[in-house]
């Protein structure tokens, strides 16, 4: 009697795991790059002249660029279906990181700072949905969860390399050039991803003519929209942390980085956890957000060493929830001709929360201590009003 085998019901399961984390590691080379300069590159620009008004401004000036061009990159990325090239693209200009160890001054590097950020522009709702494709293989809230972690391991091998160049007794110049080995293991790994991509299946409706196909980014959507900005806007951003236990003495000037790593340790951590927890409770897992946001900066901020730990220990876990389960719930929450543009949304009106949250806690911080807590609490009830009346599990789209 011949027996022949059936179709493996693991096999695409296991083809869209490979995928991922293809795409984790190009994120994981990408993040050596960018974090590694990131500690470093205030320094640098003084070192060429800028003053701290010009640091701020090229600071301010990146990462807007790098998150409100989203939504033009996201659009255009769904309407010319060029999700790899753009990709490829956007990773491309990250060769402006190690062209930094070739400028002679500080505009000069200023712009390949903001070129750098305008690459991570262009990229990200490409990648993103690409990435939600394959994902749903797995698990949404698993696939972006795992991304995440080995995104959150460039983050952290980053620093310790550029670290590593310092020791060795070599200047800014040498640093920034050895990145030029992480951001060509990047494009490597892209190549390799692109490779290993799973089939696409056809488009809604492909074949039919006068089918319709679903385009609508309906009313949840929007809540998660609103839900989005008042989350963020309440979540302090680490640097304003750091300021704040160096001014007040909460920690040594040494533990700060030491209290950076550990978040970004805990980001890794809490992504997975919160990714495998995501596929099976969906949306709910989103409504811890701004519990744990509101928790994590009224710890940061108050007296003594032991909360100011335990606050930072949590905002690392609050990252790990956006980079994971609020990335996965765009793309539960979208159609799949629309995820772009939706994922262009989405970081643009993150980057816009972040923007404004950041100044206004910042200008509380030296005006009115005492209300920074109670700003972060506030946009967070928000965040849980936009969650209650439009994301709670059951609703329909309507």
């Amino acid at each position: 009697m011949v027996s022949s085998a059936g179709p493996d019901p693991g096999a695409g399961r296991r083809r869209a795991l490979r995928f991922i984390l293809c795409l984790g590691l190009v994120s994981l080379f990408g993040d050596m790059a960018y974090e590694g300069a990131r500690g470093v590159t205030g320094p640098y620009l003084a070192l060429l002249g800028a003053g701290g008004a010009a640091v701020g401004l090229v600071a301010g000036l990146g990462e807007f660029a790098g998150h409100v061009l989203r939504l033009a990159s996201g659009v255009a990325a769904d309407r010319t279906r060029a999700y790899w090239p753009l990709t490829f693209l956007g990773y491309g200009l990250m060769l402006a990181v190690p062209a930094l160890a070739l400028v002679t001054s500080w505009p000069a590097a200023a712009a390949c700072l903001v070129l750098e950020r305008a690459g991570k522009a262009l990229r990200s709702p490409a990648r993103d949905a690409i990435l939600a494709g394959a994902a749903r293989e797995v698990g949404r809230g698993t696939g972006f969860g795992l991304h995440e972690a080995l995104d959150q391991v460039g983050a952290v091998a980053g620093p310790l390399l550029l670290a590593g160049v310092f020791a060795l007794g070599l200047g800014y110049r040498a640093g920034f050039a050895v990145l030029v080995v992480p951001v060509g293991l990047a494009l490597l790994a892209l190549w390799r991803a692109r490779a290993a991509a799973p089939p696409e299946p056809p488009r809604a409706g492909a074949g039919r003519p006068g089918a319709a196909v679903p385009t609508r980014l309906g009313r949840r959507f929007r809540a998660y929209v609103l839900f989005t900005f008042f989350a963020v806007l309440g979540l302090a951003n680490f640097p304003l942390v750091a300021y704040h236990l160096g001014v007040t003495g909460a920690v040594s000037r040494t533990t700060i980085p030491l209290l950076y790593a550990l978040a970004m340790g805990v980001d890794a951590l809490a992504a997975l956890a919160a990714g495998r927890l995501y596929d099976r409770l969906g949306l709910a897992v989103i409504g811890g957000v701004p519990v744990l946001t509101a928790g994590a900066t009224a710890l940061a901020f108050a007296p003594g060493p032991g909360a100011a730990v335990t606050g930072v220990v949590l905002w690392g876990a609050v990252m790990g929830l956006h980079e994971a389960v609020m990335r996965a719930a765009v793309a539960d929450l979208a159609p799949r001709w629309r995820r772009g543009t939706a994922y262009g949304i989405f970081h643009a009106v993150y980057g816009a929360a972040w923007l404004a949250g950041g100044w206004t806690m910042g200008a509380l911080h030296d005006a009115a201590p005492g209300a920074l807590a109670a700003f972060a609490a506030g946009a967070e009830l928000l965040a849980l009003a936009a969650f209650a009346a439009g994301l709670r599990p059951g609703q329909g789209d309507g």
